[in-house]
């Protein structure tokens, strides 16, 4: 009697349990490992881009710590300032806006809060630690190569902002943060309209976030360039940080 009485309690549990699991288990990454020559295989294609954009960016760096703009940051400048239609304007305009203060942390605070609502905790962690980890290092590296803002005697400048201009903060911000939900996203979501939809929209913005920086004068195109390639090596490394506590169950523990 006392072992049907168990018996019916466990059940109970599972039965309360149940939907919850199903929920998380909809979320979870999969448990399933790609091959081992695969995995070889990402792992080599990662190594390589890792190097070949640290070394470009170390040579963006040097050329932004040496002098102030080239002649190709300028006329990249002008070129991508010549087009005035207003289905290029207003995107450029909106996207822009989304970085800046308080919007920028109020989007970055809105989108932790709905992955702790979710239960996705270790997602939540991540997420934050992607951003604002790719926004620290663009900090330092604003102090440590000082380079100065676009000059309004060379190029169009909107509003002359007050700190230094390497590399684009806006552009961290954007790949650090919208490039790992894209890529929870990606990962987590089942295939429907509003996912696909959902993913070209962080892919737009994050692909339109550079542009709209050189259009309104407030960064130079290697200033871009460099924060894609720092902040593509972030991301990288956060997604391996991720998968790695995913592996080992820190997302069923959370």
């Amino acid at each position: 009697m006392a072992d049907k009485v168990k018996a019916v309690k466990r059940q109970g549990v599972v039965a309360v349990k149940k939907p919850v699991d199903a929920w998380q288990r909809t979320l979870a990454v999969a448990d399933a490992i790609a091959a081992k020559l695969w995995r070889r295989y990402r792992a080599a294609m990662f190594e390589v881009y890792s190097i070949c954009a640290m070394v470009v960016f170390v040579i963006l760096a040097v050329i932004a710590k040496t002098w102030a703009y080239s002649a190709f940051d300028v006329k990249i400048t002008r070129a991508v300032q010549t087009f005035h239609a207003g289905w290029f304007d207003a995107p450029m305009r909106a996207v822009t806006w989304l970085g800046f203060l308080p919007q920028g942390a109020l989007i970055a605070a809105g989108i932790l809060l709905l992955l702790y609502a979710l239960g996705l905790k270790w997602e939540m962690v991540m997420t934050g630690a992607s951003v604002l980890g790719g926004s620290a290092l663009g900090l330092v590296l604003k102090v440590l190569i000082a380079r100065p803002r676009p000059s309004a005697d060379l190029v169009t400048v909107i509003k002359q902002l007050g700190d230094r201009s390497f590399p684009s903060g806006h552009v961290l911000f954007f790949t650090t943060l919208f490039g790992f939900v894209l890529f929870l996203a990606y990962t987590l979501l089942k295939h429907s309209w509003w996912r696909t939809l959902l993913l070209v929209l962080l892919l737009g913005l994050v692909g339109m976030i550079g542009p709209s920086r050189i259009y309104f004068g407030q960064h130079w195109a290697s200033d871009v360039v460099a924060a894609y390639l720092l902040g593509s090596i972030w991301l990288a490394l956060s997604v391996l940080v991720y998968r790695w506590g995913a592996r080992r169950g820190v997302t069923r523990r959370s």
